[in-house]
């Protein structure tokens, strides 16, 4: 069983970084593997030209950045955590092209991330925490996942790197969540094995015009 987890932060060993690292002793503890993708800055945006969806290729049409492995690790795991800095009261901007790429070529044709467990973490110095977090678990409830939360909403405090060990409550919710996450990914692997999951089927796509 595995959980893999997407830092959203450009910068090295920040804040997300170290509410990661809470998260991962408590994944790891329950004897669940954890694996941490950060891909930077250097991020393509989603092109739309769904070559990912048209041609159910599980990938995006761009190679010279990290998010085909996430894709491929993401497919893979059992758990998804997502963890963005707070930028502008929002996603961090890198983190919002990792997501459009991989919800459109894992999630949007034949959605490979449908039942996974998922959950959302953010960091942030003061405000904008609610709507950076409601953004990432949106991001999964649109792909029939199973979102785990833990004691209170995933928003962690602090601006300089090291600053949010000193929100200790903040930094416990990440590791409840750790907790929660591992066991629910447990107990989703032993209730398959007498329980068949719901049946699933493609979203029947619609616009505005047609």
């Amino acid at each position: 069983m595995k959980i893999v987890a997407i830092n959203g932060s450009p910068r090295k060993n920040g804040n997300t970084t170290l509410c990661l690292e809470a998260v991962r002793k408590e994944v790891e503890a329950a004897g669940v593997e954890f694996q941490v993708f950060q891909p930077g800055a250097n991020v393509h945006p989603c092109l739309a030209c769904y070559h990912c969806l048209d041609n159910g290729t599980l990938r995006c049409i761009q190679t010279d950045d990290m998010v085909n492995d996430i894709i491929a690790a993401c497919i893979d795991a059992d758990g998804i955590l997502l963890a963005s800095p707070v930028y502008h009261g929002g996603i961090a901007g890198s983190m919002k092209c990792v997501l459009d790429r991989l919800m459109l070529a894992a999630g949007c044709g034949d959605n490979q991330l449908h039942h996974k467990v998922g959950g959302a973490l953010c960091t942030l110095r003061r405000s904008g925490g609610m709507e950076t977090y409601q953004q990432l678990l949106g991001t999964m409830d649109a792909m029939e996942m199973i979102i785990v939360t833990s004691d209170y909403w995933g928003a962690v405090h602090g601006a300089e790197k090291g600053e949010c060990v000193q929100d200790t409550e903040g930094m416990e919710v990440a590791a409840k969540l750790g907790r929660n996450m591992a066991w629910t990914v447990k107990a989703l692997a032993a209730a398959k094995e007498t329980l068949p999951p719901p049946e699933t089927h493609a979203r029947t796509m619609t616009n505005f015009v047609r």
